[in-house]
């Protein structure tokens, strides 16, 4: 079973993964975007598969209708979206290396900033999943 371990940059917030994570995506909505300075590559993984090691500085921030998000107190650090469901869904960039994903995706790109372009061959998505032509 792969295990995987993962924190904030100051080290208040520690988790461990045992199983399977899902191919990342880089998210270009306006809350990712404002939430961490730039897009989001995330992943998720089965809440029965999450663990967390230490929790002291974790805050959660309910950023819409149906989920929140989960951020460092002590150094700011973004790591979690949480709707509720079966997934805990965390930043990437959170990982220790080596990881072995990648990113597979753009969604959320009709919410791009201007100061980039998408310049991959990647697929990309207006929404979640809705394809651009």
């Amino acid at each position: 079973m792969p295990k995987h371990t993962g924190q904030c940059l100051c080290g208040a917030i520690k988790f461990e993964i045992t199983g399977e994570m899902a191919a990342p995506h880089a998210c270009h909505c306006s809350q990712c975007v404002r939430q961490t300075g730039h897009f989001n590559a995330s992943t998720q993984v089965k809440r029965s598969e999450f663990k967390f090691l230490e929790d002291r500085g974790l805050k959660w921030y309910k950023s819409s209708d149906f989920a929140q998000r989960g951020f460092c107190s002590e150094c700011g650090t973004a790591i979690f979206w949480d709707d509720g469901g079966d997934m805990v869904n965390f930043s990437v960039g959170s990982l220790d290396q080596p990881t072995g994903l990648k990113i597979v995706s753009h969604i959320f790109v009709d919410e791009k900033p201007d100061y980039y372009d998408l310049e991959d061959d990647l697929p990309k998505y207006a929404s979640y999943d809705q394809p651009i032509d």
